[in-house]
């Protein structure tokens, strides 16, 4: 659970913007929780 919480967190700031590299920042100042991150919880 925590690492699907913490890849939903992450790729936050790419899900309208896809991106075609590897290199890319892991952790942003941009990044938010979306509402994936509240169903898994909430399933959980």
């Amino acid at each position: 659970m925590w690492g699907a919480i913490i890849g939903d967190i992450v790729g936050s700031v790419y899900e309208w913007n896809r991106i075609k590299t590897k290199d890319f920042e892991l952790f942003s100042p941009r990044e938010h929780f979306t509402d994936d991150s509240v169903c898994t919880a909430a399933v959980a």
